[in-house]
């Protein structure tokens, strides 16, 4: 028989009362005391810390981690915000002044072209000279004007001429952008698609201001002169350029409807010539047959030279300028539409 063993007391039964499964519970080492006979196990004495060590304790790793978290915090850059996404504008139809805008940056293009291209340099240039020259000392000798000289008769004609002529220059840069695929390159851009067609017109209308001033330069140096003064001088000049800006998008439907450079110079060419020799340019209409002279009358080119010719011979001029300026407002309100029109349905 196994011999039952006393009940432990003290700091033996509280070692028993302790549970080994138990997470937390420590086994405390027990000694073995001599005297009694029995096995006591005696209480491991360990000392409490102070205060000071607790605090101590506990303020160690906070102290530790804290630099180490400045130095995250010195080291880390603040992530910038993202932008947001800006999406591209809805297309859609331009306003006014982006339209005006776009049509000056594509007029700025064609009026570069000029000092890169010889041949329109030299017909900008040398044909209104070559046209006063030769009518004034050709005609000038055969032709006799009462009351005044033939040049001062001969430069308003020269001046309505030319300008006419220059709209040739429109349907043919046009054709040429069309057939080049220029005109389509433009259309693939996010500008307002009257800026193709009305930059082109307003850097003819540079041009015929050139032109305009090179022929009464020119003329100048042959003997002619204003007779009315400076104010009709610029009347002058400023009409000049509105029957040229009026006729160029006549040509302008041209070059749209041909599709080819030399196809839009004949067809200019073709309904240019009568119209400005069947005037008064060079010849008063009086001396005309019937028929050529109802046509001459009635020629918008007629009117235009009759308003300018007033202009620098002097006398009433206000009738002679609005019928003028009425020829210009309508060419414009009917063939500025159909222009547009067309090349949206391109």
């Amino acid at each position: 028989m196994s011999r039952r063993e006393p009940p432990r007391t003290g700091a033996g039964a509280k070692e028993k009362s302790a549970s080994p499964g138990r997470p937390g519970a420590s086994k405390k080492p027990s000694s073995s005391l001599s005297g009694t006979g029995r096995r006591v196990a005696r209480k491991t004495v360990v000392a409490k810390p102070s205060k000071a060590q607790v605090r101590t304790t506990k303020a160690a790793p906070v102290a530790a981690t804290a630099p180490a978290r400045g130095a995250a915090l010195e080291t880390a850059a603040p992530r910038p915000r993202p932008e947001p996404e800006r999406r591209p504008p809805i297309p859609g139809r331009p306003s006014v002044r982006q339209a005006a805008a776009h049509s000056l940056i594509v007029a700025r293009r064609n009026l570069l072209q000029l000092p890169r291209t010889p041949q329109l340099l030299v017909f900008t240039a040398v044909q209104p000279v070559m046209f006063v020259l030769l009518f004034s000392y050709v005609f000038g000798g055969a032709i006799r004007i009462p009351g005044l000289k033939y040049i001062d008769f001969l430069i308003p004609g020269i001046v309505v001429q030319t300008v006419a002529f220059g709209t040739m220059t429109t349907a043919v840069g046009l054709a040429e952008d069309l057939s080049k695929g220029i005109v389509d390159r433009f259309r693939s851009l996010p500008i307002s698609r009257v800026a193709v067609i009305a930059g082109r017109v307003i850097a003819d209308a540079a041009r015929t201001a050139f032109t305009v001033l090179l022929i009464i330069a020119v003329g100048s140096l042959i003997g002619f002169r204003f007779h009315a003064g400076p104010a009709a001088a610029v009347g002058v000049v400023a009409i000049g350029i509105l029957f040229g800006f009026a006729f160029s998008w006549v040509a302008v439907n041209i070059g749209l409807r041909v599709g080819n450079p030399e196809s839009a110079q004949a067809a200019s060419f073709l309904w240019l010539f009568p119209l400005t020799f069947a005037s008064s340019a060079f010849v008063p209409p009086e001396t005309m047959p019937r028929l050529l002279r109802a046509f001459a009358e009635a020629n918008p080119i007629t009117k235009v030279i009759d308003a300018l010719r007033v202009l620098v011979l002097g006398g009433p001029a206000a009738r002679a300028v609005l019928t003028a300026l009425a020829w210009i407002v309508g060419i414009l309100f009917v063939f500025a539409p159909l222009a547009v029109r067309r090349f949206r349905r391109m």
